[in-house]
């Protein structure tokens, strides 16, 4: 009984690995192919944008105004 319980769980983890590894090779194969794939992108650009919160809006200006500010100074010299 306990042997029977033992291969079904290992039929599963075995079909579980080999679904794991067939989505990562559709997934890498839609990536190089570089088709019309829009959720790769969308995926792509929400990883890489950055979040627009309140901290990074007041760095934003903090950015701009010592750019200003060394504008000035330059402008000075």
């Amino acid at each position: 009984m306990e042997s029977d319980r033992a291969i079904v769980a290992g039929l599963i983890f075995i079909l579980l690995i080999i679904g794991a590894n067939f989505a990562m090779y559709a997934l890498a194969r839609g990536a190089a192919r570089g088709g019309g794939s829009r959720w790769i992108s969308a995926l792509r650009d929400s990883l890489h944008k950055p979040l627009d919160s309140a901290s990074n809006k007041s760095m934003d200006e903090l950015r701009k105004r010592i750019e200003d500010l060394e504008r000035g100074r330059r402008k000075e010299e």
